[in-house]
């Protein structure tokens, strides 16, 4: 159980561009309304499962077998004992603590808002109370993080002092986002995903918080892998620009690039035209991942920029 945490003093940053360290820090106070594990509320997003993949504590069903001398009589099933003649047993396995793994994007088009709140820094909040919320829980908790540089990856601990100096690197990378970052090769969806099954995660709960906008199918197809002995966990970050454009936009001139090229959004055509491709990369970017999350009777949990992520997340895990 983590014990409560004076937070540092502030930055005084602008909270829509950057998160300090005090910020991420804090948010351990806002962890307990909430729960990664299966106990929720009614009505949320993740009701209904009957048996959840997280893992909690506890005894688990592992297999049923033919009864053994020395066999504990109190695990015999009578059912199948009767209807097949043989004395047969289920034998269970005791839950062990879980590995939370945080995997939270920090690249360079994370640092783009049109409403409040820059992608980067929505990213960043919801990573550090996810872990705090695991920390609670008892659980060994480690946080990856994609920067523009390279993938960083932490082994889980069960250790508050670990998730701090966690939390600090992850303020320090996300305040170094500006205008003029730009990622190299080696931190691609495909890189960051690989860096994790290298890890060879097993049992262990995987939450991605990313805009995604660079997983393909090839990634998705490895999550689904993942997802055989881990629980996948995908958090969407997005911005309103990223579905569709203003058609008042063609107005303003807007020139748009992504550092090599260049559209200039001078007509109605252009902006309608490059507002339908977003529009349709958007549509089909989410049914992927809701057929991952599928898999074990997941939700996708989309996040926007407005500045209400803390809310909308915990709404979509099943707090208040």
């Amino acid at each position: 159980m983590a014990k409560p945490t004076l937070a540092p003093k502030s930055q005084q940053l602008d909270a829509r561009l950057y998160c300090d360290y005090a910020r991420l820090v804090r948010l351990q106070s806002q962890a307990e309304s909430f729960s990664l594990l299966p106990h929720l509320s009614a009505g949320s997003a993740l009701s209904g499962r009957h048996s959840s993949l997280f893992r909690g504590r506890g005894l688990n069903f592992e297999e049923l077998r033919h009864y053994q001398l020395g066999d504990d009589i109190r695990n015999l099933d009578w059912k199948v004992t009767l209807r097949t003649g043989k004395p047969h047993v289920r034998s269970y396995t005791e839950e062990k603590d879980r590995n939370v793994v945080v995997c939270v994007d920090q690249r360079s088009a994370m640092f783009f808002a049109s409403e409040s709140v820059m992608k980067s820094v929505v990213a960043a909040e919801i990573a550090a109370l996810s872990a705090w919320r695991a920390l609670k829980d008892g659980d060994r908790v480690g946080i990856v993080t994609a920067t523009p540089e390279r993938v960083v990856l932490s082994k889980p601990q069960r250790s508050q002092h670990h998730l701090l100096a966690q939390l600090k690197l992850l303020a320090h990378v996300n305040q170094s986002l500006n205008v003029a970052s730009r990622d190299k090769a080696g931190v691609s969806f495909s890189s960051w995903v690989e860096r994790i099954k290298r890890s060879r995660p097993k049992r262990s709960t995987l939450i991605f918080i990313s805009d995604w906008r660079d997983c393909r199918s090839e990634e998705l197809d490895q999550l689904k892998l993942l997802q055989q002995h881990n629980d996948v966990l995908a958090i969407m970050v997005n911005d309103a620009f990223e579905h569709a454009l203003p058609d008042k936009l063609a107005q303003a001139n807007w020139v748009v690039g992504d550092g090599e090229h260049q559209l200039n959004l001078d007509t109605q055509s252009k902006v309608a035209l490059a507002s339908e491709e977003l529009q349709q990369h958007s549509y089909q970017q989410k049914e992927s991942i809701a057929k991952l999350m599928a898999i074990k009777n997941l939700p996708h949990i989309e996040l926007n920029t407005s500045g209400q992520h803390i809310s909308q997340f915990k709404a979509m895990i099943g707090g208040r």
